[in-house]
């Protein structure tokens, strides 16, 4: 069962990866690409390039878990990268909407107050 905390972040991998990818090669990945410590408790999402299929890893505290799924039809919208960007924070609710098939960048957002880090 996958649930999250206040504390956990979701970093999207935005260039696509090769999901015959393991535990391993996966959390290298999570270092060397996204300079993050995947034994952090994070959430790290990577898809293939047709993006009909995300694999998610994370570390449980006694050893990583990796969920995995395959769309039958249509894809998911993934946030175009930047010039050098290859990874985007998001929230638990935009999670959600992007394996509901939402496009994030579509989604309009009233004005809430965020605490500057």
């Amino acid at each position: 069962m996958l649930s999250t905390s206040s504390h956990t972040r979701i970093f999207l991998h935005l260039p696509p990866t090769d999901l015959r990818k393991g535990f391993d090669r996966l959390a290298a990945l999570v270092e060397q690409g996204l300079q993050q410590d995947p034994l952090s408790g994070d959430w790290f999402v990577f898809h293939n390039r047709s993006s009909d299929r995300v694999k998610l890893l994370y570390w449980m505290g006694d050893g990583y878990a990796l969920w995995y799924k395959r769309l039958e039809e249509g894809s998911f919208r993934f946030p175009q990268a930047a010039e050098g960007q290859t990874s985007v924070t998001i929230s638990a609710t935009d999670w959600a909407m992007l394996l509901d098939g939402v496009d994030l960048s579509s989604v309009r957002r009233g004005k809430r107050y965020r605490r500057s880090a």
